[in-house]
């Protein structure tokens, strides 16, 4: 156990002020081994139980970035890192954004399958929704697209249903979201919690006269 927590202290605190904000017990062991996937879901798990805190997401971000791994896992799991981070960043959001795209673009050249196609997934939604400034590789017409031939590629990932809708709504073109928001509403059991709660404030967001999903939906 000493040198599991050693371990952790080593991968903290080799980059400044970051370092000194101690991961949490649910996210050490994954940091012990070096594992950014599994961090990264930890971190995942905490904002969907809504038990996370800004310096659990600094704290797992800060000690993915001193890691030699560059595979597509790795390469993803620090994409997402950064992009949670930038959320609750406001003065570094910007270089946290570049981060995230070069990192979700990373994964995806190399390998485009890694978890059906998360890192265009992410890619997507991040260029749908962060201003067009803050990205070098793509613009909202690209995120749609991207979207678009992600839930093509992989139909039976509820994710992929969500995030196509968000885009819609997002981009002021409600209506293709319609489908998609009644067809994630009928399987929303099988989404995270925090994409529950990304579905709910869509459906909150649209007519739900014109939604007309089926009654009991």
């Amino acid at each position: 156990m000493l040198l599991v927590i050693f371990a952790v202290a080593v991968a903290t605190s080799a980059s400044g002020c970051f370092g000194v904000i101690a991961l949490r017990p649910e996210l050490r062991a994954a940091a012990a081994t070096h594992d950014a996937p599994a961090l990264a879901d930890g971190v995942e798990k905490l904002i969907d139980e809504r038990r996370d805190r800004e310096q659990d997401r600094e704290a797992a971000y800060d000690a993915v970035r001193q890691w030699p791994q560059k595979n597509a896992a790795y390469a993803y799991a620090r994409a997402v890192l950064a992009g949670r981070l930038a959320q609750v960043k406001i003065l570094t959001a910007v270089g946290l954004v570049a981060e995230t795209e070069k990192w979700a673009r990373r994964s995806n050249a190399l390998d485009p399958a890694y978890r059906d196609g998360a890192a265009r997934r992410l890619l997507g939604t991040l260029y749908v929704l962060a201003p067009a400034s803050l990205v070098q590789h793509g613009d909202s017409e690209d995120g749609l697209e991207l979207l678009e031939e992600l839930l093509e590629e992989y139909p039976d990932n509820p994710e992929n249903r969500l995030r196509l809708a968000e885009a819609y709504v997002s981009l002021g073109d409600p209506e293709p979201a319609y489908e998609l928001l009644c067809a994630s509403l009928a399987e929303k059991d099988e989404l995270r919690p925090d994409s529950r709660r990304a579905l709910a404030r869509l459906v909150d967001a649209v007519d739900r006269t014109e939604l007309g999903c089926p009654t009991g939906k």
